[in-house]
C-alpha cells in the first residue's frame, strides 16, 4: 500500500522451409549495448532418458525434455551448466520426466512422448523446434526467421514464436490491461506503482506465465526465470511473439492442454509445478475491512460494535501500520494501542479476526531489539561492498532481511511469535516489491520507475546457495517475504492455516499467500478494470485475489461504492480498504438508503460463502481457481474471448456486474452449451445469446446454470455461526449436471487426514413412453460428524408448482412451498438419508 508521498495453424511444411533462413542480430528489449547473436547449430546430440542434451555452434547447451507427455521442458544455457531448480524459487518442486523417444534422422530429432505428442527440432542451419500434438495439429514452433539469441557479455536471452493471426494470450498475472493480451508488450518487474493507470506496465507481481487460445484449442508457457524479463505477444510484429530476459538461463515450460488441448488443462498442469493454493482458514473468506489506519484502539472497537449493531456481517478488521510504535513492525504504539491483547480479545468474542500490516524493512535502531536481533543474527541484505544495505520507509532508514536465505526466513518467520500471543489472527505482507522511498538529499529525476523506487540492483542476496545480486532476486523477494511468514506461521501455530496476505510476487506466489492488486483508485475505469486483472491473476494460477473496494487513493461516491460491493461479492478475496485522506468506507457510511443495498449485497456473500469454500478446496486438488473468464470455461465460443465485464465463480455462476456510472441496466452475454437461469427471479435464457437486464442499484445481475447444484445457507454475521447454520442445496433446474459440497472444520489440516464430508448431487431428466418429462436428483450424503447440516432443497426454473413430487419413491404434500415470483420451490427435508427426489411438473 503506498502511503501519502513524502516532501521531498502454420504447417509441417511451411515450418521446414523456413528454416533456410540465415542467423539474426538484433537489439530489441535489452540493454542498448547487448548485440545479441544466435545460439546457432547442432554440433552434438546425447540421448536422454526424457528428451536430449544438446551442444550448440555458439557454445551454449540446450536440453529439451518431457516433464510429463504432456508437458514439454526447453532449457538454453550460454554457459557450460545448467542452474538448479529451485533457483527461481518459482517450482514447487524439482519437476519430474517422463520417457521420450528418440529418432534422428538427417538434419531432424524427433521427440516423442507416451501420449503421441511429437517435438521436431531441427538441427542446421540455426536450431529451432516445432510441437505438435497426438493429432498432427501445431501447438507451437519457433520463428526461424528470429533464431533464439543471447548476449554472453550482458547475459540476456530472447527466443521468438510464431503466431497466428488470431490467437489470444490470457495471463501474466495482474497487468492493467484488457483481458486478453495479443498485441501487447509487457515486462515482468515487481514495482510499487500507486494510482496506475489502463495500460501502466509494470505491476506489483510478475508472473510470466500465459495461456494461448486459438480456434478453441489451448496451450500454455512458462518462463521460469526471475530476472527482469518481457513479452512482446505481436504488438511489434503481429506474425510473431517473443520474450526475453536481462540475465540467467532461457528456461520454459510448454504445456500442450492434453487431448483436448483444454484452458483447464493446461492450468492444472501449470500449478502441478508452482504448486497450488492451500485452503485458507474459512474466516478469511468473509466480508473484511480496513483502512489507513484506524488510529486508536477504542476507533477499532467503534467499528466493531457499529457492524454487529447494524447487522451487517464481517469476519476480519485490519490494522495499518499507524498501529505501530514509530512504524517499526511488530510492535504496537504506547499510547494508541495500549492494550493490544485486551483489544483483540474484545473483537474475538464479537466474532472478528485481527489482521495486522507487515513491512519488510526493519527500522536501523540500536534500541530497537529486532533491529540488534537481526544485526547479531546476519540476516540483513548487503550491498556490492559487503556494508549491510540500508534504505528509507516508513519508520527512516531501515535494514531488509535476506528473505533468499533460510535463516533470514526462519528468523522472520519466529518473529510472528509475539501478535499471535496477544491473539493477532492474520498478516498483511507490504511493500514488498521492495519498495522504498528515495533518501534523504536525492537530487535526480524523480522517475516513477526510476532506480529510487528499489533496492540496489547490485545488492547482494544468498540464493539459498545460490549468491546473486538484486537484480536476479528481484522479483522473488516479495514473494519469499510470504513464504517466511507462512512457513513461520505453520511452525508457531501448526494446527492452524495461516491467513498471509502479500503486494508483491512472483509465479507459485500462490502457495504462500492471497494477493490484492494494490493501490488503485476510486474511478468507475479503475472498477472496471478489476474484473480483468482478477480474472488473469486467477488463470495464472493465484486464486485468492481481490481488490481494494471503492478504490484505495480517495473516496468513491455513493453509487461507485456500492456498484464495486457488487462486484467485489462474489470474488475470492474481498475487502474494503481506502487511504488516509479518503472519507469514511465502512458500509453504512453513505447514508441509509446505500447502507440497506451495501448490507444486502454482503448478505448475499455470507449466503453463498458454502459454495465459495469448497471451490477453494476443489482448486488445492485441481489448481482450478474459483473466479473464471468465460473463455477459460467456455474456449469454443468465440464470442466470450474479449468479454471482461461478466465471471463465473466455479462452473456454475454467472456474475454480470454493472460498471458504468448512473447505468440502471446492462448486456449480458450467456455463453454457448448451456442454458442460465436468473438466480432473483428464475426466468430461463438460452445459451449464445446476448440479452439486456434490468440493474436497479439494489441488484447484481446473477445466473446460474442449468443443471447445477450450489450450497447455499441463512445470513450470518460471522463464519463463526455456520456450523449452526443449516445447508440448504440449491438446485437449477432444466438440465442434467451435477454439484459438489466440501465441509470439514473450516480451519486447521484435519481434512487432509480424512476428517470432513463430501456430498454430491447429480441431477437427470427423462420421460417415461406416453408420460410427461421428469427431473430425478441423486443425493450421497455421507454420514453427519458435525458438519453444517443439509435442512433443504429449493429448485429454481419452475414455472409452476409440480404435479408431483417423491422422496425415495414416495409421494410428499408436506414441508413443500412454491414462489412463483421467483420460481422457486423449497422443499424441507425430512433427513439427511434422502437418496433421490423426482419432480414432475
Amino acid at each position: 500500500m503506498l502511503k501519502r508521498k513524502e516532501k521531498s495453424g502454420m504447417t509441417l511444411g511451411r515450418f521446414s522451409a523456413a528454416l533456410g533462413l540465415g542467423a539474426w542480430l538484433f537489439l530489441t528489449g535489452m540493454p542498448a549495448s547487448a548485440a545479441l547473436r544466435s545460439v546457432g547449430a547442432v554440433l552434438q546430440v546425447k540421448t536422454l532418458e526424457d528428451g536430449v542434451e544438446l551442444r550448440l555452434r555458439s557454445g551454449a547447451r540446450a536440453k529439451i525434455g518431457f516433464v510429463t507427455p504432456e508437458v514439454l521442458r526447453v532449457r538454453i544455457s550460454s554457459t557450460a551448466r545448467f542452474e538448479p531448480d529451485a533457483s527461481s524459487y518459482a517450482l514447487s518442486a524439482p519437476p519430474p520426466r517422463a520417457q521420450a523417444k528418440v529418432q534422428q534422422q538427417g538434419n531432424s530429432l524427433e521427440l516423442r512422448s507416451s501420449s503421441g505428442v511429437r517435438v521436431l527440432i531441427r538441427k542446421s542451419p540455426e536450431f529451432s523446434l516445432a510441437i505438435y500434438d497426438a493429432a498432427g495439429r501445431l501447438i507451437s514452433a519457433d520463428d526461424p526467421a528470429r533464431p533464439t539469441a543471447f548476449d554472453a557479455q550482458e547475459g540476456a536471452f530472447e527466443t521468438s514464436k510464431r503466431r497466428e493471426a488470431y490467437e489470444l494470450y490470457y495471463g501474466f498475472g495482474e497487468k492493467a490491461l484488457p483481458l486478453s493480451r495479443h498485441q501487447q508488450h509487457m515486462v515482468m518487474w515487481n514495482a510499487d506503482v500507486p494510482d496506475y493507470a489502463p495500460g501502466h506496465d509494470p505491476s506489483y507481481q510478475s508472473i510470466p506465465f500465459f495461456i494461448a487460445l486459438n480456434e478453441g484449442r489451448s496451450h500454455g508457457l512458462f518462463f521460469n526465470n526471475s530476472w527482469r524479463s518481457w513479452f512482446d505477444m505481436g504488438k511489434t510484429e503481429p506474425q510473431r511473439y517473443r520474450f526475453g530476459s536481462a540475465g540467467g538461463e532461457l528456461d520454459y515450460f510448454v504445456f500442450t492442454g492434453g487431448p483436448e488441448r483444454s484452458p483447464a488443462r493446461v492450468l492444472s498442469d501449470y500449478t502441478a509445478l508452482t504448486g497450488r493454493g492451500a485452503l485458507p482458514p474459512l474466516w478469511a473468506l468473509g466480508y473484511q475491512q480496513s483502512r489507513w489506519s484506524y488510529k486508536t484502539q477504542d476507533e477499532v472497537l467503534r467499528i466493531a460494535r457499529e457492524f454487529r449493531q447494524r447487522q451487517i456481517p464481517a469476519d476480519v478488521l485490519y490494522l495499518d501500520i499507524d498501529h505501530m510504535d514509530g512504524f517499526r513492525v511488530f510492535t504496537w504504539n504506547p499510547q494508541t494501542f495500549a492494550q493490544p491483547a485486551e483489544m483483540l480479545s474484545a473483537l474475538h468474542q464479537q466474532g472478528f479476526r485481527a489482521v495486522t500490516i507487515v513491512d519488510p524493512g526493519i527500522k536501523q535502531d540500536e534500541g530497537f531489539a529486532i533491529y540488534r536481533s537481526g544485526r547479531d543474527a546476519g540476516v540483513f541484505m548487503r550491498n556490492a561492498d559487503g556494508s549491510e544495505l540500508h534504505a528509507k520507509v516508513w519508520p527512516g532508514v531501515c535494514a531488509f532481511p535476506d528473505f533468499t536465505s533460510a535463516q533470514a526466513r526462519d528468523w522472520f518467520g519466529r518473529l510472528y511469535a509475539a501478535p499471535l500471543d496477544l491473539g493477532v489472527d492474520g498478516f498483511w505482507n507490504d511493500m514488498n516489491e521492495p519498495g522504498v522511498f528515495a533518501a534523504d538529499g536525492f537530487d535526480k529525476p524523480a522517475i516513477e520507475l526510476g532506480p529510487q523506487k528499489t533496492l540496489p540492483l547490485d545488492a547482494r542476496h544468498a540464493g539459498d546457495g545460490q549468491p546473486g545480486s538484486h537484480a536476479r532476486y528481484h522479483n522473488a523477494y516479495g514473494m519469499q517475504m510470504a513464504r517466511a511468514s507462512f512457513e513461520g506461521l505453520r511452525q508457531l501455530r501448526p494446527e492452524k492455516r495461516p491467513m498471509v496476505l502479500t503486494r508483491a510476487g512472483f509465479a507459485g506466489v500462490q502457495r504462500y499467500a492471497a494477493v490484492w492488486t494494490g493501490d488503485n483508485s476510486p474511478t468507475w475505469t479503475h472498477l472496471a478494470l478489476s474484473l480483468p486483472m482478477l480474472s488473469n491473476l486467477s488463470i495464472s494460477g493465484v486464486p485468492f485475489v481481490g481488490a481494494d473496494v471503492g478504490g484505495f487513493m480517495g473516496s468513491p461516491s455513493a453509487e461507485l461504492y456500492t456498484r464495486w460491493l457488487q462486484a467485489a461479492v462474489l470474488t475470492p478475496y474481498f475487502r474494503t480498504h481506502s487511504n488516509d485522506v479518503s472519507a469514511p468506507r465502512e458500509p453504512w457510511a453513505f447514508g441509509p438508503e446505500f447502507e440497506a443495498i451495501n448490507r444486502a449485497t454482503i448478505e448475499l456473500r455470507y449466503r453463498l460463502l458454502p459454495h465459495l469454500y469448497s471451490l477453494f478446496e476443489a482448486n488445492e486438488r485441481s489448481g482450478l481457481p474459483p473466479m473464471r473468464p468465460l473463455w477459460f470455461a467456455y474456449p469454443h465460443d468465440t464470442q466470450v474471448s474479449l468479454i471482461e465485464d461478466q465471471f463465473l465463480l466455479g462452473a456454475d455462476l454467472l456474475v454480470a456486474p454493472v460498471l458504468q456510472e448512473g447505468k440502471l441496466q446492462r448486456q449480458v452475454y450467456f455463453p454457448k452449451g448451456d442454458a442460465w437461469i436468473d438466480w432473483w427471479d428464475g426466468r430461463r435464457y438460452e445459451g449464445g445469446s446476448l440479452l439486456t437486464f434490468k440493474a436497479p442499484l439494489n441488484r447484481l445481475p446473477l445466473f446460474i446454470r442449468a443443471g447445477a447444484s450450489v450450497p447455499t445457507q441463512a445470513v450470518v454475521q460471522h463464519t463463526g455461526d455456520m456450523p449452526r447454520t443449516p445447508l440448504t442445496l440449491t438446485v437449477a433446474l432444466g438440465a442434467a449436471g451435477s454439484g459438489e459440497v466440501f465441509q470439514d472444520a473450516g480451519e486447521g489440516y484435519g481434512y487432509r487426514q480424512g476428517q470432513f464430508r463430501r456430498l454430491a448431487i447429480r441431477q437427470e431428466r427423462g420421460s417415461a413412453a406416453g408420460a410427461q418429462s421428469w427431473t430425478r436428483l441423486q443425493l450421497d450424503i455421507p454420514a453427519n460428524a458435525g458438519f453444517q447440516r443439509v435442512a433443504a432443497l429449493e429448485f429454481i426454473g419452475l414455472e409452476a408448482a409440480p404435479a408431483e413430487l417423491l422422496i425415495d419413491g414416495h409421494a410428499v404434500s408436506e414441508g413443500l412451498r412454491f414462489d412463483a415470483s421467483t420460481r422457486r420451490l423449497h422443499l424441507t427435508l425430512p433427513h439427511e438419508g434422502v437418496k433421490q427426489i423426482q419432480i414432475r411438473p
